[in-house]
């Protein structure tokens, strides 16, 4: 099961980089979104879902088997606390137009959608 999971956060990331290649190629190259701030945010969120995900798998997992919720919890609530600082010190440091970023952090989602999109087709043909 963990692998299963492990296998799709790397799908998903895959899906995220390509995405984001794909518009910053086209949609930052058009002049119609600033292509660095369209990239900072995609990265943003990749690196963000990234430690997300095997954060949860590395660390949280074997706390809680070892009845430690509490703890793993509260370096959830840290790692959230620090990339909002980030993402805060990211916009007041840097003109970033934030349109293009939100675009750019958006295409997470519709990397996930892409990946959950194909699983289902892959279930429904097996």
């Amino acid at each position: 099961m963990i692998r299963a999971a492990r296998t799709t956060i790397l799908r998903i990331e895959l899906w995220h980089g390509l995405l984001l290649l794909v518009l910053v190629l086209t949609i930052g190259r058009a002049k119609l979104l600033d292509p660095r701030a369209l990239l900072v945010g995609g990265v943003f969120m990749g690196v963000n879902f990234l430690l997300l995900g095997f954060g949860v798998s590395w660390i949280l997992a074997p706390l809680a088997g070892r009845g430690k919720v509490r703890l793993g919890v509260v370096l959830l609530v840290l790692k959230i606390l620090l990339f909002l600082g980030l993402l805060t010190a990211i916009f007041f440091r840097f003109d970033l137009d934030a349109i293009s970023f939100a675009v750019g952090f958006s295409t997470l989602i519709l990397a996930v959608l892409v990946e959950a999109i194909l699983i289902s087709i892959k279930v429904e043909t097996t």
